[in-house]
């Protein structure tokens, strides 16, 4: 057996592959975006589509970031709870409330931060809160529960719980049906999904109003769903949560475990597409056949970046992503919470005069986006990281 990746350490592609992500959220296509806008860049057509959500059905790039997110968050909990599932397994019944703890205190701060971002926590007005409306409140439901079955399951239960959310998702939309929403309809209107939410969150939906006779008034753009999705969510962290158990106590070598993830990923994608034909791809209402489809690209991404940077030890030219991936809580907070274009037009407002608006627009964005760049940088140097 040969190329052997030791697992009592961190990983570093899992760094490597978390700050790539972030990197491409808070920064590279915010860039990418706005310097389209400057001129007529008609033949990059092809890029902008990737790095704007799709309307409704299909996938591009953008909306493979808040899964491999999601999905990072599972690959960890192999590494930091198998000490306290082996307690479990001893016998050791104080283990518990330390580990539940710290389960709770880190879906109670995932949730808190996920409504300070989107959830106009900040404006401290009851009448716009949101309550459940987040990247970082999907992960603390796929988190809560993915943990928990890690700790007191097997990994053959394991996988018959993912397998049954997935396919009691598709169940539910394909069966359920209530008044004009549901039976098999996967439209942006009146799909069950949307029912559920405007049931469940009612005015404290995302984008939602109170009209002025008192009622609930849903916005007509804003399709994203929540509860319902929730069971897929958890699948999103589990998948993740298989391939980190697999890269910890697999026995087999690190170019084997590389190209089993590679094979796996490319399974789950053509499954997801294959399974596209009966059940939509839709990543806002986070469909099972997205969560194939996303989950499979996760796996061939951990897959490539572990070989290159675990493996072979060559990853040294992708280094300097650690500085968002080991400190992404942090990095995805700033970039949300703060308008660096703001932070930028307060010190070079003055170059306004000299450049037409979409090139001073692009400036202010760069300048913003380095400035938020550099506070990361020395958060990264300092070892300072946010916990949660």
């Amino acid at each position: 057996m040969h190329n052997l990746v030791p697992m009592n350490k961190r990983l570093e592609s899992l760094d490597i592959l978390r700050g790539l992500d972030l990197f491409l959220l808070t920064c590279l296509g915010p860039i990418i975006y706005t310097f389209l806008k400057t001129g007529d860049y008609s033949f990059y057509e092809p890029v902008h589509r990737q790095i704007s959500h799709v309307a409704w059905q299909g996938y591009v790039l953008w909306d493979q970031i808040m899964p491999l997110f999601m999905f990072m968050s599972g690959v960890t909990i192999p590494f930091s709870m198998r000490k306290y599932r082996d307690q479990f397994l001893s016998g050791d019944t104080k283990a518990g409330s330390k580990v539940y703890w710290r389960i709770v205190r880190r879906v109670a701060s995932l949730w808190i931060l996920g409504m300070i971002v989107q959830g106009q926590l900040l404006d401290l007005n009851p009448q716009v809160i949101r309550f459940f409306s987040n990247t970082l409140q999907a992960i603390a439901v796929g988190y809560l529960f993915t943990a928990l079955a890690f700790l007191h399951t097997r990994p053959r239960t394991q996988y018959i719980i993912a397998a049954g959310l997935l396919l009691l998702y598709w169940a539910l939309m394909m069966f359920v049906r209530v008044g004009e929403y549901g039976g098999g309809d996967f439209t942006r209107d009146y799909n069950l999904c949307e029912y559920v939410d405007r049931v469940v969150l009612g005015r404290f939906r995302d984008a939602a109003s109170i009209g002025d006779d008192g009622s609930v008034v849903f916005s007509e753009r804003y399709r994203y769903t929540w509860i319902l999705s929730s069971l897929n969510f958890v699948v999103t962290v589990m998948t993740g949560m298989f391939a980190g158990r697999y890269l910890r106590d697999g026995k087999d070598g690190g170019d084997r475990k590389a190209l089993v993830l590679l094979g796996s990923g490319a399974a789950m994608v053509a499954l997801g597409w294959l399974w596209n034909l009966q059940m939509p791809v839709i990543k806002t209402i986070w469909t099972s056949s997205m969560v194939l489809v996303s989950s499979g690209y996760s796996f061939i991404l951990l897959a490539i970046t572990y070989w290159i940077v675990d493996v072979k030890q060559k990853g040294g030219w992708l280094k300097w992503l650690k500085i968002y991936g080991m400190n992404s809580i942090l990095a995805y907070m700033l970039y949300e919470v703060i308008s660096w274009k703001s932070v930028a037009k307060s010190i070079f407002h003055g170059l306004e005069q000299y450049m037409s608006a979409p090139w001073y627009a692009f400036v202010i964005g760069l300048v913003g986006l380095a400035i938020n760049a550099a506070i990361l940088y020395y958060f990264y140097k300092k070892k300072i990281y946010l916990r949660v």
